[in-house]
């Protein structure tokens, strides 16, 4: 009962800056009627997100294995851990790395459509978000919470507020994020620490020549 309390609790007291906690987001998946598998692989898969000032780790489990994006907003550099089925990988990025991985979702805009709904107990607005190259998705987001490090994720850079709900399409999957959980706890700083050992390193540039 909790978690639902501390959601709601939080909405209608004007919006509150969110500098450091926990995100936990929900995933499901439709798609084609060729892949069937990769739904059973992917639902029930979830996102969490650690804040920490500049530093943010984002983190994806499914039963594939675990994927883990830990930034630097200060400097702009990144590492992403990836362990599936026993392989550990760590790529290393730079700031112009970084920028290069998410250059599609520069000038990306959102249209607010009016349409409102409640979500985990956020009054959200729906905004179609418009990417340069023709893209499009949806995204329901609150204005009562502002995340303060809006480069943890490039693709809400600019979202007004905090995305609650969203969907994504990667061939011809489509994937629905929801919110299930927000903490303003405090973060272990070592949540941010990147290993020196136990996995296989490369850097961005050498996994682009693969």
């Amino acid at each position: 009962m909790l978690i639902p309390f501390c959601l709601l609790s939080i909405a209608g007291f004007g919006q509150r800056q969110f500098s450091e906690g926990v995100l936990v987001y929900n995933m499901s998946v439709e798609t084609g009627s060729g892949q069937p598998g990769m739904a059973d692989m992917f639902d029930g898969a979830t996102t969490t997100v650690y804040l920490k000032g500049n530093l943010s780790r984002v983190e994806l489990v499914s039963s594939l294995g675990k994927e883990a994006t830990i930034h630097n907003a200060g400097n702009e550099t990144a590492v992403i851990l990836k362990d599936y089925s026993g392989q550990k990988l760590m790529i290393t990025m730079t700031a112009s790395d970084w920028e290069a991985n998410n250059r599609k979702y520069n000038g990306i805009t959102f249209e607010n459509t009016g349409e409102t709904k409640i979500i985990s107990g956020y009054k959200c607005q729906k905004a179609i978000a418009h990417l340069s190259n023709g893209g499009v998705f949806t995204v329901y987001y609150t204005p009562d919470v502002k995340v303060t490090n809006t480069s943890y994720d490039a693709q809400f850079r600019t979202l007004p507020g905090l995305a609650v709900q969203y969907e994504m399409i990667s061939g011809k999957m489509k994937l629905q994020f929801s919110l299930v959980k927000i903490s303003f706890e405090n973060v272990p700083v070592t949540k941010f620490e990147i290993p020196t050992s136990g996995y296989r390193v490369m850097t961005y540039q050498e996994t682009k020549k693969e």
